[in-house]
């Protein structure tokens, strides 16, 4: 892969790109299984079209920009966050209305990690007479892009934990009370992560206690609704529960234990659940599996909300990507419930490792969102 030289790209070019990864952010979410792409069209030192890829994957985000220049494309330099697609899907390749649009140069932030481009998209343009650089803002691109390439890669979607404790760790009291640890300026931003993955998945043990609801309530956040995972071993769910009632609206998917009850199968099929069959793993359900059955269906970004079993399953299986983390600023003691159960830790260099990216205060509560390192 080439990358781009110091002296191509210039602080126009870097602020253009920064408006194109802007886009792209803005439409994390909302166009799974296709990866949320942003395209700036600029001539002349002026803007002529810009966008991110549509709702629900197509169009895609240099088409759009495309038909917002019109004309103005021809000439103009595009900054695309991710690698033009080459190959024809339900929509003919991005590279062939860039070439055909006329535009003259294409800054790629990162190739597309899918077999059927990497590198074949650029390798197009530069045989059309496209002047290609890569590799502007490349990191932040790839952190953009992180659930469609995880997805490919590793056959699952990027998976952020949400845990929202105490300073020392504790989600809930002794007597199992937890509402609420946290403020409502906290909880609000739980509903906009929610509103940046495709998915949000809870355990049964949180559908039992707390009866979500598992939507992102921001008006007008997104336009697509958030598919909701419930991981229920043996469908203990019940059939009056918020989730399944409104199944029917909002996407609801369950990873159930092969081999449950087919009454309690066909009654949640009948409230409009769609189930997922997976392995056995423990007292649950394989999570891994559950998981690829999800990048199966086309998931690339989930966000896990579930209690202290599910994030000590996931941490244990090295499934967890990012955390949000959302500390109030109170202290329960040890008799307190743990975000996370034991999962069999013995040394410190067996501790899964994260190093913080971004720290926001939120209310009087604190969020810290982290990648894993180790």
């Amino acid at each position: 892969m080439s990358t781009l030289s110091p002296a191509a790209a210039t602080p126009a070019d870097r602020a253009h790109m920064r408006a194109a990864l802007a886009l792209a952010r803005r439409g994390l979410g909302g166009t799974w299984p296709n990866p949320s792409v942003g395209c700036v069209l600029v001539r002349d030192g002026r803007v002529v079209g810009r966008a991110v890829t549509a709702s629900g994957g197509r169009p895609h985000a240099e088409v759009r920009a495309l038909e917002m220049a019109g004309q103005a494309a021809r000439g103009a330099t595009a900054y695309v966050t991710l690698e033009p697609c080459c190959h024809w899907g339900r929509t003919p390749p991005c590279t062939d209305a860039l070439i055909a649009a006329g535009v003259a140069r294409v800054f790629v932030a990162t190739r597309d990690p899918d077999p059927r481009v990497d590198g074949a998209g650029i390798a197009r343009l530069r045989a059309a007479g496209i002047a290609v650089e890569e590799g502007l803002l490349a990191d932040e691109a790839r952190a953009v892009g992180e659930g469609f390439e995880r997805r490919l890669s590793d056959n699952r979607p990027m998976v952020t934990l949400k845990l929202a404790s105490t300073l020392d760790g504790r989600i809930a009291t002794h007597g199992g009370e937890s509402r609420w640890i946290t403020a409502e300026p906290a909880r609000r931003m739980v509903h906009a992560l929610r509103g940046r993955h495709d998915a949000v998945m809870v355990g049964v043990g949180t559908v039992l206690a707390d009866d979500p609801d598992l939507t992102c309530r921001l008006p007008g956040f997104r336009e697509t609704p958030v598919v909701r995972v419930i991981a229920d071993t043996h469908l203990r769910t019940r059939l009056t529960a918020r989730v399944l009632a409104t199944a029917h609206e909002t996407p609801t998917w369950v990873l159930v234990r092969g081999g449950a009850a087919p009454e309690r199968k066909a009654a949640f099929s009948e409230l409009g659940a769609v189930l997922h069959e997976v392995p056995g793993g423990g007292a649950g359900v394989d999570l891994a599996a559950g998981l690829s059955a999800l990048a199966h269906a086309g998931i690339t970004r989930l966000l896990v909300e579930g209690g202290a079993k599910i994030a000590a399953a996931l941490l244990r299986a090295n499934l967890v990507d990012r955390l949000a983390w959302f500390h109030a600023p109170a202290v329960m003691g040890a008799d307190g419930w743990p975000a996370a159960e034991a999962f069999g830790v013995e040394r410190l260099a067996a501790m899964p490792r994260f190093a913080p990216y971004r720290v926001t205060p939120v209310g009087a509560d604190v969020l810290t969102e982290l990648r894993r390192t180790a």
